[in-house]
């Protein structure tokens, strides 16, 4: 049977850094249970280190913490701030790969995988979001891109459509930007009510208790100053001091009994999250109480700091040491006694974790990102101000080169280097602020394995394609023939193609530029000296041709001497290659700079 509900739990040395090493459910996915039915047991505990504080760890992280959070439980992490409920929280989602030091953590008694960080749901503080998707779609994407393959496209959608209904986000569904990252077996939200007011906090923890309690999921969350109607909707309280020790692990219920008993109770009705924040800063409620009643009467207000007032140091000390000796031991020995079994976990699942590495085939990752990445930039991409710049660029263009004659060699040579310039700017600096201002959102997918690296940059390049293409054509086919050169159709489409390939390239350059440094104002830094050394090596800044003597008194260009028209300098495909070549090697130079920016935790 499920190991009793402690009354107080918790429990390690002092000053012992804690590892992750999360992990996958066992639990198969049951259509049930609205998309996240692989509910999950989490289990923390405490390295075996030798307990002299150091070990190279921040002061902000989490020190011996022991633990654990049973499906259907809402779990609330308390502590003043820089406590490390952040560093705590991200280390439960995987997220602190290599930077925690010994202990471990474990769902259904299963260490951590790619298959877990897949199917657990976290929430980072900051909103990281589509800016131009509506809730509705940001939803749908996301069961598209989680949910398994075994459901169908209208299942999946369902299950989005379910999930924004219980969150009461049916009248903002076709509002852009909002939204949830997704409802699975186990929620991991930072500080899910910073910003809102008392009545939408309500709202929100309301919804996750009912999560927590209908679908038999674990929620673990932190929060920085819960009023008296949020802390009672919490089964269980993890309260940290500003060191990061944990001073108490247990029901939230049984809090004010357990610090009473202890030596910390307060003789006036407060909020039991407030009381708790005093003591985890050193405040006892002793000395805050008679600082408030006496702060009319000096004399009587020294005489009462005199015989109540306490170092908060000691404050601290003494709760520490409460806590080793009423929780620490007792948690540990109920850890012990935690089997995944009892809730109904199988114990092998390596052939199913990997077979289920990913949640759909490469195809359809690749299918749905290019259809969110479409509706996504189509905004940006067909952007009045953007379409206007080009055309009035070339229609300004088509009349300063209005029809120039065959015999004004120069000016069709500065309309060609017209051509040149703009095409080799205008993308490369475009495409320059593509991956850092993706990189939240490719950061946050990417770390929950949403999806592979090659679909989404496949996704990517193909859909820039109709904007990146469709914009010079139109550039193109408005100045070729203002300008008045070659009227014939196969000198017309040589030059466009010609035009688009360049700008494939110069795109592909600014692509590999922001993904190496992801940084706008270097990546521009640079790509303007690149364009600046090509621009000068292009031979639009040359004089002519050397000529040399071919007969009589004629002389003839150098490239026209047989030996070198042999060698075939000037055939056009060898630029060709030259171009595709440096095509596909920013590509990949773009691809290979993304894959080791942030690769997934496996």
């Amino acid at each position: 049977m499920p190991p009793h509900e402690p009354d107080q739990s918790g429990g390690g040395h002092r000053n012992e850094p804690m590892a992750v090493h999360p992990s996958p459910s066992t639990a198969p996915f049951d259509a049930r249970e609205g998309g996240a039915a692989e509910r999950r047991l989490v289990v923390a505990e405490q390295g075996n280190g030798n307990g002299n504080g150091n070990g190279g760890e921040r002061e902000d992280d989490p020190k011996r913490d022991n633990g654990y959070v049973c499906p259907g439980e809402m779990l609330a992490m308390l502590g003043p701030s820089g406590s490390g409920k952040t560093t705590l929280l991200t280390g439960l989602g995987g997220r602190l790969p290599g930077k925690l030091h010994s202990g471990k953590i474990t769902y259904n008694g299963h260490p951590f995988c790619g298959s877990v960080k897949r199917r657990t749901g976290f929430v980072a503080q900051d909103d990281v979001l589509y800016p131009h998707l509506t809730v509705a779609e940001t939803l749908r994407y996301t069961a598209l891109l989680r949910l398994p393959r075994k459901l169908g496209a209208a299942e999946k959608a369902a299950r989005a459509e379910g999930v924004m209904l219980e969150l009461g986000l049916g009248r903002v569904a076709h509002s852009m930007v909002g939204g949830v990252r997704g409802v699975r077996g186990l929620l991991l939200l930072d500080e899910p009510t910073s910003g809102l007011d008392s009545t939408t906090a309500a709202r929100i923890v309301g919804a996750l208790r009912r999560m927590a309690a209908d679908g038999r999921r674990t929620v673990v969350v932190t929060i920085h100053q819960p009023s008296s109607r949020l802390y009672h909707m919490f089964d269980k309280v993890l309260l940290l001091s500003a060191e990061g020790c944990p001073i108490y692990y247990g029901r939230a219920a049984d809090a004010l009994p357990y610090f009473a008993s202890v030596g910390f109770a307060s003789r006036l009705s407060v909020n039991p999250a407030d009381l708790m924040l005093d003591l985890a800063n050193g405040i006892s409620p002793d000395s805050k109480e008679s600082n408030e009643i006496n702060n009319g009467d000096s004399n009587l207000a020294n005489e009462s700091a005199e015989t109540v007032a306490r170092d908060p140091k000691a404050v601290k000390e003494e709760l520490i040491s409460a806590y080793d000796r009423n929780i620490a031991t007792r948690l540990k020995a109920e850890l012990c006694g935690v089997d995944p079994a009892n809730f109904g976990y199988a114990r092998d699942t390596s052939v199913r974790v990997k077979r289920e590495k990913w949640s759909i085939g490469w195809w359809e990752q690749f299918s749905v990102l290019l259809s969110r990445g479409l509706k996504e930039r189509r905004y940006e991409s067909f952007n009045k101000l953007r379409i206007l710049q080009v055309l009035s660029v070339a229609i300004l263009g088509g009349l300063l080169w209005w029809k120039t004659p065959p015999s004004h060699i120069q000016d069709r040579t500065a309309l060609i280097f017209f051509f040149s310039v703009f095409w080799g700017f205008f993308p490369l600096y475009n495409a320059v602020f593509t991956f850092p201002q993706e990189r939240p959102m490719l950061a946050k997918e990417r770390a929950s394995g949403m999806y592979r690296l090659s679909s989404y940059f496949l996704a990517r390049t193909v859909g820039d394609l109709p904007m990146e293409l469709g914009l010079p054509t139109a550039f193109v086919v408005i100045i070729y023939w203002m300008g008045g050169l070659r009227p014939d159709p196969a000198a017309f489409v040589l030059s466009l193609l010609v035009v688009l390939f360049s700008v494939l390239v110069a795109q592909s350059l600014g692509l590999a530029f922001g993904a190496l440094l992801m940084d706008v104002k270097q990546a521009t830094t640079l790509a303007s000296v690149t364009t600046l050394v090509f621009l000068i090596a292009g031979g639009y800044y040359f004089r002519e041709t050397d000529r040399y003597e071919c007969g009589g008194a004629a002389t003839c260009p150098v490239v026209d001497f047989p030996a070198i028209k042999s060698v075939g300098l000037t055939h056009m495909w060898v630029d060709v290659c030259i171009m595709g070549l440096m095509l596909v090697g920013y590509r990949l130079l773009a691809y290979s700079a993304l894959h080791r920016l942030q690769p997934p935790t496996r």
